[in-house]
Formats: structure tokens, C-alpha cells, sequence
């Protein structure tokens, strides 16, 4: 199927999608009654796919053998959701407070943006510059459709690697149901400008080529994770005061995934979140197949942020992504991923993870793993589910 077929498909998906019964714990998702309903999309494991990869693919790694997810987590109550985030936030702004930053970003509105992929039915597109400490720049693009009817609004947040137009299809799809699309990339890759300040010398410019390369700027009273999760923070506080949506959404892939993962679990603002390939808990990170280990990125790593790791794994991150009113989170894991975060250990923990977030009661979490291809994306049919999934949770929300 071409690709235009495709991002036709999934376009009149997200206009047009209905809302369904979701069992148990719906009640609690902000789940949109309707007479009649479009059932969940289904997508079966590409036999083809399947059959070039090994069994390693297809089972439960022997690290997840003897461990006990259940007793990797330790928020129990709403409560402890709040007390966590509130210690993580501090540490990550060294604040006394632990409240998000209330800044807002320089907007120029009406660019043209060469530096984006094409995309259709864009009525305009605004500029969000992010002023970060050591004279670091994130740039943030806003593109406001031609088409809404319910003013709602999601951030794309792209990975390390992918180029641009990896963002493509996600970010038309939602542009054609009507969504505010705001368009991240990675500190110091893509269209974000790739110096900063020598901490020793603020004379002083450098060029990094990895994340890896932070390590200077890493000190105790300055958490380089700012530099990750300060520009969704302050683009949501412009999106907030200026539109005041009805909910904000969240998308990301592979280093976007993490984001996806962390910057939710940090913001309650953040309604639904769907990260891709972004992530596993710590006792997974030798499992898949390829690579193996799966350290991931400087900002993903416990020994590079022993403080902030130490408070948490993953498994709660989760959570705190996904505990609130009409809050959830779809974690999808890319089963055959030709780059990361593959295989099939994230089974090891999906049941405790829905469980504990059921048992708090106020908000929900599932995994999605994507068995229908065999690459580094957001798929076709985890949009799709995506889409049905944000017009059945939040097709109905005020």
C-alpha cells in the first residue's frame, strides 16, 4: 500500500473513530459511551517476519527468570504517586519545591519551517524556542491544523537516530484528526542547535556528538536531564495558557520513547502517552536480543543518574504516567525491532504494572507489543490503535 493510502487510512481513522467497551478499569479512563463502536484495530504477527528471527525473540529471556516485578515497585497508593513525582521533579531542577518550571518559551508565529518534512492541512506553524542553562536552545514546532473540532493537542517527540521523516506519518495522521501537533526533537540533534557553554569556561562554545559527552555538565547541583525534560515543560505551558485544551497527549520513538515514558510520569498535564521503543526496566536491559545489552542513551542510564534512578525504575515510571483523572499510558515494544528494547521480556511485567495502576484506581496502563513488522517505528497498526485509543479515552473529555 502506498503511503498516502496509508496516512488516508489512518487519517479517517482518528476523525472518525467511536468509542468501544474496554472491561475492566474503563470506567476510570474517561472512556466515551456510543451507541455503536468501531472495534479495537487487530494486527497479526507478520509470519514472514517471525520466521527470520530466532527463538530469542519469541520467549522469555532468563533474566526475567526468579525476578519478582511486584516487589521492583513502591508506589502502592496515589499518595505515593505524589510523593515520588514530587522527589523526582526536585531532583531533576534541584529545587526546593519539586514544582515543574512555570517559564514560557520566545514564540515566533507563522514560520516556515524547511528543516520539517511536508506535511498537509497545517494552517500555520509557530516556532517554540526553550532557553536551557549553559546557553543550550530546544526548538519546538507547533503546527495548528486547518481541521479541529475539539482543540486537543499532542506532542511527537522524535529519537537519536531517526531522520525527520520518521515523524511523518504520526504526526499527519494526527494533524488530519484535528490534533494541535507539536514536533520535539533530542537535545543537540535534528533541528536543535548542537552547542552549548564549556562549564568551566562560559567563554567558551562546544559541539557534542553524543549525549554520552554530558558528563561535565553533570554536577550535584545540576541534573542534565533538565536539558530532556525542561522544553515539553515549558511548551506546555505555553500550549495550557494559550489554548487550554482539554487534554495533551503524548508520542514518542525510541529516544522520543523515553521521553514519552519519563517527562508523563513528571507532568500529570500529560493525558495519554504512547511510548515506542523508549524503554525497560533495569533487570531487562541484558535481554534483547539486539543489542545486548540495551544500556540506552546517557539520559536512560542508572550510573549516569544514580540519584533519580535510584528513587525509581521504570516500572513506576509507568505508573506515575498513568495515574490520574482520565490518565492511561500504551507502552508499545516493537517485538522483531531491527534496533532496541526487542523480544518479549516486557511480559514479565506487563500483568504487575496494569494490576498495580487497577488497583490505585484512577487511571490505566497497558502494553501494546507489535509483533506486525520488523522495524525501528511507530507502525501502521500501532497508530492505529493509537488513534481509536485517543478518540475512545478522550473523545468525551469537557
Amino acid at each position: 500500500m502506498r503511503r498516502r493510502a496509508v496516512l488516508g487510512t489512518l487519517g479517517a481513522l482518528g476523525a472518525t473513530a467511536a468509542a468501544a467497551p474496554l472491561g475492566p478499569g474503563a470506567a476510570h479512563a474517561g472512556v466515551v459511551s456510543a451507541a455503536s463502536a468501531r472495534p479495537r484495530p487487530v494486527g497479526p504477527v507478520d509470519q514472514e517476519v517471525a520466521a527470520a528471527h530466532s527463538i530469542a525473540y519469541k520467549a522469555l529471556p532468563q533474566e526475567a527468570v526468579g525476578v519478582d516485578a511486584e516487589t521492583l515497585m513502591t508506589v502502592h497508593t496515589e499518595d505515593d504517586v505524589a510523593r515520588l513525582r514530587t522527589a523526582l521533579v526536585a531532583e531533576v531542577w534541584k529545587s526546593a519545591d519539586g514544582l515543574l518550571p512555570s517559564t514560557l518559551p520566545e514564540v515566533e508565529r507563522g514560520v516556515s519551517a524547511p528543516e520539517l518534512p511536508a506535511f498537509s492541512g497545517v494552517r500555520r506553524i509557530d516556532r517554540l524556542t526553550v532557553r536551557l542553562p549553559y546557553g543550550l536552545s530546544s526548538i519546538v514546532f507547533l503546527l495548528l491544523p486547518h481541521r479541529t473540532g475539539h482543540g486537543r493537542f499532542a506532542f511527537y517527540h522524535n529519537g537519536h537516530g531517526e531522520e525527520p521523516s520518521t515523524m511523518q506519518r504520526t504526526a499527519q495522521a494526527l494533524l488530519d484528526a484535528g490534533y494541535g501537533v507539536l514536533l520535539f526533537a533530542m537535545p543537540l540533534f535534528h533541528w536543535n542547535p548542537k552547542e552549548l557553554q564549556d562549564p568551566l569556561d562560559p567563554s567558551r562554545r562546544i559541539t557534542i556528538g553524543s549525549h554520552n559527552e554530558l558528563a561535565p555538565w553533570e554536577t550535584p547541583s545540576f541534573s542534565t536531564l533538565r536539558f530532556f525534560l525542561e522544553p515539553p515543560a515549558v511548551a506546555m505551558n505555553h500550549v495550557r495558557r494559550t489554548y487550554r485544551p482539554s487534554s495533551v497527549q503524548m508520542i514518542g520513538l525510541s529516544g522520543g520513547g523515553w521521553a514519552a515514558t519519563v517527562y508523563p510520569a513528571l507532568d500529570p498535564r500529560v493525558t495519554r502517552s504512547y511510548p515506542t521503543a523508549g524503554s525497560l526496566p533495569f533487570y531487562l536491559r541484558s535481554a534483547p536480543p539486539k543489542p545486548s545489552p540495551t544500556t540506552g542513551d546517557w539520559e536512560q542510564r542508572k550510573d549516569r543518574h544514580p540519584v533519580f534512578y535510584g528513587m525509581t525504575d521504570y516500572l513506576d515510571l509507568y505508573a506515575l504516567a498513568s495515574v490520574g483523572a482520565h490518565r492511561g499510558q500504551m507502552q508499545i515494544l516493537n517485538r522483531f525491532d531491527e534496533c532496541c528494547f526487542n523480544g518479549v521480556g516486557h511480559r514479565s511485567y506487563e500483568a504487575v504494572v496494569r494490576q498495580r495502576v487497577g488497583v490505585m484506581g484512577n487511571g490505566h496502563w497497558e502494553l501494546l507489543e507489535d509483533a506486525t513488522h520488523g522495524d525501528h517505528t511507530v507502525s501502521p497498526f500501532a497508530l492505529s490503535v493509537i488513534l481509536w485509543d485517543l478518540e475512545v479515552r478522550c473523545g468525551g473529555l469537557p
